[in-house]
């Protein structure tokens, strides 16, 4: 069952989507399309996505308030929970659409590895197209004329690895120094910090070397328009004085 869902709302838009900009696009160039489909999706996205942005930037704005809470109450679980929602009313914060962008995106990010890594490019599954999508009468499998999509690119990598430094960078601020006492929870903090902002990009950077060309250039192109729209949101939070800084 889940695999027919994937399939038919997943797979199979998203292939006959890179189709249908392969079509249209100068050259018939396929790392274009790939470019212009995974910003396609973001716009998709893009609703739930600010949600998630702007959630977690109001959710780490009141990290202090949050510990006092946890301090206070840390005796009584249940005044703890009841002062966190208060907060969280308060300052207009619903935890889960921090959580959200991360669920729709998953089976996106499955289906768009499925799409470059087994769409048999350059050759059309033609069986599944919609009947609206026209077959390439080219399929151009070099990018810009001498990337080779289907084959590994140091370029991309390095820059999807770069990208994603910047963009956890931005929405992962470091954790707050906690007066010199050392204790597990913060040592815990700096170290998924240190993990998500120097071992991810490395990790990402990896993989995008690893399978293709044309994962590289969607993950860059992803990691660009997430940086775009983390620094959009936070600016007009900062218009509307949600945020300070």
């Amino acid at each position: 069952m889940f695999s027919a869902f994937f399939h038919n709302f997943v797979y199979a838009p998203l292939y006959n989507g890179l189709v249908f900009f392969i079509d249209i696009v100068p050259y018939a160039d396929v790392g274009i399309a790939v470019i212009l489909l995974t910003i396609t999706v973001k716009l998709i996205l893009l609703p739930v996505a600010q949600s998630g942005i702007r959630s977690q930037i109001l959710m780490n704005s009141i990290k202090p308030d949050l510990e006092d809470i946890r301090e206070k109450y840390k005796e009584d679980k249940q005044e703890q929970a009841r002062k966190t929602m208060d907060l969280y009313k308060e300052k207009k914060i619903n935890p889960f659409s921090i959580i959200l962008p991360l669920i729709v995106q998953i089976p996106v990010i499955f289906g768009l590895y499925w799409v470059f890594f087994r769409g048999g490019l350059p050759n059309i599954k033609t069986e599944l197209l919609y009947s609206f999508v026209d077959i390439p009468i080219v399929v151009n499998m070099h990018f810009l004329g001498f990337i080779d999509v289907a084959g590994k690119s140091i370029l991309f990598a390095l820059l999807a690895g770069v990208t994603q430094y910047i963009y956890t960078k931005l929405s992962f601020p470091k954790p707050q120094e906690n007066n010199g006492e050392p204790s597990f929870k913060n040592d815990l903090a700096k170290s998924m910090h240190l993990q998500m902002r120097y071992v991810m990009p490395i990790v990402v950077g990896v993989i995008a070397y690893s399978i293709s060309a044309a994962v590289a250039i969607y993950w860059s192109t992803s990691n660009l328009f997430m940086i775009g729209q983390e620094i959009f949101v936070r600016r007009r939070m900062m218009e509307k004085n949600e945020i300070k800084s």
